[in-house]
């Protein structure tokens, strides 16, 4: 699977997938090797947000737009501090970038950013080979190219389910991310997104971050009146101390909301199953249905577990959200607590602002349960910046 590339350098470099497939084409970044499970994002911008999303962590990211870092990378686009991704691929990558807000080109990103990436592959058929064949492990290369040898590294390659791996992007240690009149909230850091800790800042909120390790005393030493559970990369279903720890917070009467792992992970602690995805939603344009409303909102996704729709008791939880591709849930409003949770990421902005209610939702949720007064910024409609 091949494809001319317009890449500033024609260094040859190879995508091998464990069941034997090859995609020849040039390097991109970092000149190197490196491997993990293969997925795509059908995003046609935001790919710097994607490289830098925490929950990316570990994987070989292939977007399916073919123009590729034609408006550069900036800092106002990170969701961390460095991409996250272990690799990127892409089709076509433009010799000149367009965006006079671009500190620098894609090219140059990756590589101080120590990035192993190719270009010039036909990303489109290898999209339609992972969908039907489903995620698979894969290695980069653009180094050794002996493709026996790439083979049997991707086949070797530790698979994804099974893996604990928001330990590897969660915070070091505990800080303060903003200050402001409206409730104070702790985020469990898992591989939280930055714009999620600005949309709880637009609303007024103080917030604490801390480790997804912190034990919950500690938490509740510094008296929030909401707690955070976030998203993150790898398979929750290991994740037995977080679970816990959910768990715990549960009985403390807090209300509670999560998103994306930190929905699964409620999920979880509640006796509800969570699966491995055939090939998981990764993109820009999926559309979620709301069931008290019957508005469709076009969101934002990045997970390849969901949640089980059989495991769900009715005493337990209530759907609030579905996919409308494949009828995925999305959305659970718990009964037993004061919780919510999304599998989709309504800090972003794809529809720009279908989901953005859900963090107003949430501020209603705490003013409820532990009579505290809102600003008027935690309920009033709020763009999307930076």
């Amino acid at each position: 699977m091949t494809h001319a590339s317009s890449s500033p350098t024609r260094d040859p470099a190879k995508l091998v997938l464990s069941d034997g497939t090859v995609a020849r084409g040039v390097a991109l970044g970092q000149r190197g090797l490196t491997g993990g499970e293969l997925c795509f994002n059908t995003s046609m911008t935001g790919y710097q947000e994607i490289m830098t999303d925490p929950s990316y962590y570990g994987q070989l990211m292939m977007m399916t737009q073919p123009h590729i870092g034609n408006y550069g990378a900036s800092a106002e686009d990170m969701e961390a501090d460095t991409p996250m991704v272990a690799g990127f691929i892409v089709r076509d990558y433009p010799r000149r970038h367009a965006n006079t807000q671009a500190d620098e080109t894609l090219e140059a990103f990756m590589r101080r950013h120590g990035l192993v990436g190719i270009a010039g592959v036909d990303t489109r058929a290898l999209v339609r080979h992972v969908r039907d064949k489903g995620v698979m492990n894969a290695v980069i290369s653009s180094e050794a190219l002996e493709e026996e040898t790439l083979l049997q590294k991707a086949r070797d390659w530790p698979s994804m389910a099974g893996r604990k791996l928001a330990s590897e992007v969660s915070t070091d240690g505990p800080y303060t991310f903003c200050e402001g009149p409206g409730p104070r909230i702790a985020v469990y850091d898992f591989g939280v997104k930055q714009n999620i800790l600005r949309s709880f800042r637009r609303r007024g909120c103080t917030v604490r971050v801390v480790p997804g390790d912190t034990d919950l005393s500690e938490v509740r030493a510094w008296d929030p009146d909401g707690l955070f559970f976030s998203n993150g990369p790898g398979d929750p279903r290991p994740m037995s101390d977080a679970i816990e720890t959910v768990g715990e917070a549960i009985d403390t009467g807090l209300p509670i909301f999560g998103i994306c792992l930190g929905h699964q992970l409620m999920s979880l602690a509640e006796g509800i199953g969570v699966y491995k995805m055939h090939v998981g939603h990764r993109g820009a344009n999926h559309p979620v249905k709301n069931l008290d409303t019957g508005q469709v909102e076009v969101t934002t996704q990045n997970h390849g577990f969901a949640v089980d729709p059989e495991s769900i008791a009715p005493e337990t939880a209530r759907v609030t959200h579905v996919n409308l591709n494949d009828d995925t849930i999305e959305g659970l409003e718990f009964k037993t607590f004061a919780g919510m949770s999304l599998q989709y990421h309504p800090e972003a902005s794809p529809g720009p602002h279908d989901s953005h209610y859900h963090f107003n939702r949430f501020m209603e949720l705490v003013a409820e349960e532990r009579d505290v007064t809102l600003p008027a910024a935690a309920t009033e409609p709020a763009v999307a910046t930076a």
